[in-house]
């Protein structure tokens, strides 16, 4: 699985891809083909290639796992930061509406942390933390719900109309059977 939650492959991913490519280097050295290493191992030939050339260089050194790719810009530490600055709202933060975008928040974060993301970055960062997109409703505060049922039970019917009932040749898409 590539990119688990948001970023590099899962250790136990990264350990089962190490593991294949060491058994890849024990398949070397018994002389088998890039072609059937790939079919019994279940990866591309491409793949093989490029494990067998790096073990021809080195040995089986280089086939093992160098740890994931990157670390997070935001440690957790700095997450739990980052959820305070946002539970101030922002306006605290000098917007002029209570609206977190993920552009306000990647803004946040480099004014607040000095780390630079992306917007994709703020949305994966968010989302790996259990964070998840809304949308306001947007809703008048003068708003009446008692009245707004009320308009809904009794005025739309009128207005809608009756419902037609279908019957043999009412249906648009065909035609009346010709005598």
């Amino acid at each position: 699985m590539r990119y688990a939650q948001g970023g590099g492959l899962t250790d136990e991913r990264r350990a089962f891809r190490e593991k294949l490519r060491l058994e890849a280097a024990e398949r070397f050295v018994q002389g088998d083909g890039n072609a059937v290493i790939a079919h019994e191992l279940r990866v591309s030939v491409r793949s093989v290639q490029r494990w067998r050339k790096a073990w021809s260089q080195g040995g089986p050194g280089p086939l093992a796992s160098t740890g994931p790719a990157s670390s997070p810009l935001l440690s957790d530490e700095l997450f739990t930061v980052l959820e305070q600055e946002l539970a101030k709202g922002p306006v605290a933060h000098g917007w002029p509406d209570q609206t977190w975008t993920l552009s306000r928040i990647k803004t946040l974060t480099g004014r607040r942390f000095h780390k630079s993301y992306t917007v994709q970055g703020v949305a994966a960062l968010l989302k790996r933390h259990g964070w998840s997109c809304q949308v306001p409703a947007r809703r008048a505060l003068e708003r009446d719900e008692a009245a707004a049922a009320g308009w809904v039970k009794e005025t739309w019917p009128q207005v809608e109309g009756p419902w037609r009932r279908s019957a043999p040749g009412s249906s648009s898409r065909t035609r009346p059977a010709s005598r």
